[in-house]
């Protein structure tokens, strides 16, 4: 499964009532730790096809940034029945990830 850009517009319908875990890699271009993470948040979509994995650019959507209180990127967020479940920030590993989604 590929990594889905999440937007304002389809944040509701693809984060809130998704049926699945899913993961938010809020992320910039400019960012060197984003561009670290990215390669693992998109091996970690390959492998594991029962969670949602979504990448929130900060700088083309700042208002779901200010919503979840993103100051400092990379962040992730895992969500579950449409609730924040666990959130960590700056690169995280593969292994560690699986731990916090449960895998």
């Amino acid at each position: 499964m590929s990594v889905l850009t999440i937007t304002k517009s389809n944040f509701e319908e693809t984060v809130l009532k998704s049926d699945k875990p899913v993961l938010l890699d809020f992320w910039a271009s400019w960012c060197g730790p984003c561009r670290m993470q990215g390669p693992i948040i998109d091996q970690l979509a390959a492998s594991h096809s029962n969670v949602v994995f979504g990448k929130v650019n900060v700088d083309e959507e700042p208002d779901l940034a200010s919503e979840y209180g993103i100051t400092s990127i990379p962040t992730l967020i895992i969500f579950r029945d449409g609730r924040v479940i666990d959130q960590v920030t700056g690169v995280t590993s593969k292994a560690s990830i699986e731990r916090m989604l449960g895998l």
